[in-house]
């Protein structure tokens, strides 16, 4: 997904190209699993899957892979401090690497699930890293709501298995390895896939139309949500004053979010820090699965908060999920460093992170 532009022209241009794809990490690498690269017949190259270290080497894989039309072929790369001159990763980490040739009887269900990428829409391609020798490199595409899918890895229990999972982890908008078959669920061989997903992007809804709230949707419009800033009052609510947000309402924020569609990656930021908008939002927001619930204010107004909150029904377990006061101790105090301050909080709460400095830590960075 990371090249979907280019690999989406090449593709309606029917022309041949080697597409090489990082099917699996190990340990700390600069990029992730999925992260491709591909070469054309003409030897035009787009894409990066270590940030250097070993692209050479995979230039020269796929310029082979796409020369002879052969079967795919895997790579694996790793570290290795004997030869100063080794292809490897100097960051220590391991990749495997697969590499396909992709022809123009592949180009028309592939260019159907880029073209939904290319045009922001969402898309999974489902393609078999570790199986028959035959579906090596197969690809399978499920395309915006799920119901439509293209391409077929066998054209029956196989081809629904994947599409099935391919579609869950469009709904969870996640990349990742899976695994079907060889259970008796009707596919006689287990294949693992890596699904590749471009979801839609996820949504942070920042109530209050303070100074706070306009570098707060800069940064996350950066970090790649979908802002939108609420409030009630409309002589502060405007697009003039929020020119980074996707959308910016007048509407009491309870309201709203009572009828808007969030799911786990919606990241809801309340800076009103009033309790009269803030206790009706919080109240349903910390009921709602959502990803990430903060709330901004000093700790006297979080005690008071909470006091408020507790008289408003809401469970232990749901306080639990307040992240109040807002963000990570930064030190912040213009609005741009407590626009750090927070978005930094939701990367580290959605990866599961410490959001400690990371040279007090031990072992691998990227997990």
């Amino acid at each position: 997904m990371n090249i979907a532009d280019t690999l989406h022209r090449w593709c309606r241009e029917a022309r041949p190209f080697a597409l090489a794809t990082v099917v699996d990490v190990r340990g700390s690498a600069p990029l992730p699993t999925g992260t491709s690269v591909a070469v054309d017949a003409d030897g035009n190259a787009v894409g990066s899957i270590s940030g250097g270290c070993v692209e050479g080497a995979v230039y020269e894989l796929c310029r082979q892979v796409l020369h002879d039309g052969g079967a795919p072929q895997r790579a694996w790369f790793g570290y290795s401090d004997d030869d100063a001159f080794a292809v490897g990763l100097t960051c220590g980490g391991e990749l495997d690497v697969l590499v396909r040739r992709v022809d123009w009887s592949d180009g028309p269900h592939l260019a159907a699930a880029l073209g939904e990428v290319v045009e922001g829409r969402p898309a999974a391609v489902a393609q078999v890293v570790d199986g028959p020798d035959h579906l090596l490199g197969a690809t399978l595409s499920v395309l915006a709501d799920g119901s439509m899918t293209y391409g077929t890895l066998d054209d029956g229990p196989t081809d629904r298995l994947v599409a099935d999972e391919a579609r869950a982890l469009l709904r969870a908008g996640r990349t990742a390895r899976v695994t079907v078959g060889g259970n008796g669920d009707g596919c006689p061989e287990p294949l693992t896939l890596l699904v590749h997903v471009h979801a839609s992007r996820p949504r942070m809804l920042v109530f209050g139309a303070v100074d706070f709230a306009a570098a707060l949707s800069r940064a996350g419009s950066f970090l790649g949500y979908r802002v939108t800033v609420c409030d009630a009052r409309p002589v502060f609510a405007t697009e003039a004053r929020f020119p980074h947000a996707d959308e910016v309402l007048v509407d009491w924020p309870h309201r709203y979010l009572e009828r808007t569609a969030v799911d786990a990656r919606t990241a809801v930021c309340v800076l009103t820090h009033d309790a009269k908008f803030d206790i009706p939002l919080l109240r349903l927001a910390l009921d709602l699965p959502v990803g990430y619930v903060g709330a901004m204010g000093s700790r006297r107004t979080h005690d008071e908060r909470l006091r408020l909150l507790d008289e408003a029904g809401v469970s232990e377990d749901q306080l639990a999920r307040l992240h109040s006061p807002i963000g990570l101790d930064l030190g912040a105090r213009t609005p741009e460093e407590t626009a750090v301050s927070i978005t930094a909080e939701i990367i580290a709460h959605t990866n599961q992170a410490t959001g400690l400095p990371l040279s007090q830590g031990t072992g691998p960075i990227h997990r």
